[in-house]
């Protein structure tokens, strides 16, 4: 796996060089120009920017000029707004640029696998989104496209993932644990290939699986 370091900040560089030494190789960009370079040699998988070096119109640029790359923004100060702007752009990955090393190397296997690495609360408001561009007919006639292996504990799960509630909401409705939940949805996830909550709620949303 090779990662394309970037970012105008010295010590950040330093940081990231650290935290994936002998774990992928690495190039390294300090200025838009020197990324753009790099990218047009395409012998990457991954590119770690940082948010300083870039700006929307900037990146919209970018992303332009180099539509299959993969850019995982990290930035000092994380907001939700401003990752979905990045995501409307075709980010696949937004975290703290202090993040630890083992959700970075966590979060690069996801993104190199084909997924995307998002906040918790970034991933209920786009699922929250998804669910209510549906027509209320719709909601009414929609057949979840869940296996039936599932039990009827993780389809309640499942169907309550789907309409955007939180971890912590399903389990006071439910009277369970946050536990449980998550003991159950690790299920849910295997035994429907999702793999992660948007996928599954892109499944019973709108019968997509973005990772099958």
């Amino acid at each position: 796996m090779t990662i394309i370091l970037s970012s105008p900040v010295p010590g950040v560089m330093i940081r990231w060089e650290t935290l994936l030494k002998g774990h992928c190789k690495i190039k390294k960009a300090l200025s838009i120009e020197q990324l753009r370079s790099l990218c047009g040699n395409r012998q990457f998988d991954v590119i770690l920017l940082h948010r300083m070096l870039i700006d929307i119109s900037s990146f919209r640029t970018l992303r332009s000029a180099f539509p299959a790359a993969r850019f995982f923004l990290l930035t000092d100060h994380p907001d939700e707004e401003e990752a979905l702007a990045f995501l409307r752009l075709g980010i696949v990955g937004y975290a703290n640029t202090y993040i630890a090393a083992p959700r970075l190397l966590q979060a690069l296997r996801v993104i190199t696998e084909g997924g995307v690495w998002l906040g918790q609360k970034i991933i209920q408001r786009l699922i929250t989104g998804v669910s209510n561009t549906l027509k209320p007919e719709d909601k009414k006639d929609q057949v979840p496209l869940l296996p039936a292996n599932l039990t009827k504990s993780q389809r309640n799960i499942a169907e309550r993932v789907a309409r955007g509630q939180s971890n912590l909401e399903i389990a006071a409705d439910l009277n369970i644990t946050e536990r449980t939940v998550k003991a159950h949805l690790t299920s849910i996830y295997e035994k429907t290939k999702t793999g992660n909550r948007l996928n599954l709620a892109l499944l019973i949303n709108l019968g997509k699986n973005p990772s099958g």
